[in-house]
């Protein structure tokens, strides 16, 4: 009720439904394709590569990998698909979702001709965007052939950039930056798309391929006890440029702590807010708590409770994040517009001393994680056994 009655107040238009879904949607597309494809590369393929234990956890770790990303690819393809009618819904004032969804109606938009003063015209940039999508949503859904399956490596670094390369290319502007901040802007939200998907679909890349616990043998525990600590130094990454990239944007439309309540825009922000720190609160149960654990089981050589805690344990926790991730995406389409414009503050202006906070916020961040890693590794030293 809160949120209704400062749209109505403050001139906040609530996105339409078909608005929330698509983009919401879009996101999750990605975070299926980017997130599956950079984890699989940074985690689960050298982890699989570097196994000498004997059974058949490499073969259905790996079966169940192809399959996820076989899927990850027709995601894509639909989300993708509607993203774009949302555009032209979008593009043509008053027209309705249902007509956009028309093929004519999307030709006519891609076609359209350059605005004064554009380099390129827009629906050729969402042109090219497309037909990557459609490159890398093929190369993903080729999956489902077993064929293709001997080849899962080649195919999904294959993907990798061509998904990256889907909100790359829609973020190219059709006319030059206005200044240093519109360009920054540009920057700052790719870095934090990029490394918001990449951390929420390795999640729940990970967590999905957990789930074929039963088909594995009792030294999985020992592979995954790889791939999780592989999989905790890419989420630290993509956390620090997320709350590095947070703090721009945030900067950029919130002018005041104040505004985080008093305007709608604020509001989504904060909410936001809320829940990305309940995903880092969770990633840190398993970066103090489970991992040293985890790395305990290890060294006794306890293939039991190693198995336990990485199949069973651990992957709770990250669903649990995956719940929160999802729910972050559901409130990105509601961030329209500006908390700034809202109350009538003044536009964001960059200055010396703005670069300067930023910059010491980013280093006490940095610092921060190094503490982070330095005090887990010191966790897991004090739970393994004194040797004589």
């Amino acid at each position: 009720m809160q949120l209704i009655h400062l749209a109505a107040s403050a001139g906040y238009t609530m996105p339409a439904t078909w608005r929330v879904l698509t983009k919401a949607g879009y996101f999750i597309g990605l975070s299926g394709a980017i997130g599956a494809t950079v984890t699989y590369a940074a985690s689960v393929r050298p982890s699989l590569g570097g196994v000498t234990s004997h059974g058949d956890d490499v073969e259905v770790t790996g079966r169940r990998t192809a399959t996820y990303l076989a899927w990850a690819g027709v995601v894509l393809l639909v989300a993708g698909y509607f993203q774009l009618a949302a555009r032209v819904a979008r593009a043509g004032k008053g027209m309705p979702f249902g007509d956009a969804l028309s093929p004519a109606r999307i030709r006519d938009f891609l076609r359209a001709p350059a605005a004064k003063d554009a380099w390129i015209a827009q629906g050729t940039i969402y042109l090219v965007q497309n037909i990557v999508l459609l490159l890398a949503s093929a190369v993903l859904i080729a999956l489902f052939l077993p064929r293709a399956r001997r080849h899962v490596n080649v195919i999904a670094l294959t993907a990798l950039p061509l998904s990256l390369a889907v909100t790359l290319i829609a973020a190219v502007p059709a006319t030059a930056p206005k200044n240093a901040d519109k360009l920054l802007d540009l920057v700052f939200g790719q870095v934090h798309i990029v490394s918001g998907v990449v951390w929420i679909g390795g999640l729940a890349f990970l967590a999905a391929l957990a789930g074929a616990r039963r088909q594995l043998g009792e030294s999985a525990g020992l592979l995954w006890a790889d791939i999780w600590r592989r999989f905790s130094l890419v989420a630290l990454v993509c956390v620090g440029a997320v709350l590095t990239s947070g703090l721009w944007l945030s900067w950029k439309h919130v002018g005041s702590v104040s505004q985080l309540w008093t305007t709608t825009y604020g509001l989504f922000v904060l909410v936001k807010i809320l829940l990305v720190l309940a995903m880092v609160t969770a990633g840190a149960v398993n970066q103090f708590w489970l991992m040293p654990r985890i790395v305990k089981a290890r060294r006794d050589d306890d293939a039991s409770s190693l198995l336990h805690l990485t199949l069973r344990h651990f992957p709770r926790v990250v669903w649990g994040e995956v719940v929160l991730g999802i729910a972050v995406l559901a409130v990105v389409p509601f961030l329209s517009g500006s908390a700034r414009s809202e109350a009538g503050s003044p536009p964001a202006v960059s200055s010396g001393s703005v670069f300067a906070v930023g910059a010491l916020l980013v280093l006490t961040l940095a610092a921060s994680f190094y503490a982070t890693v330095k005090a887990s590794d010191a966790l897991a030293r004090r739970t393994a056994p004194t040797t004589a």
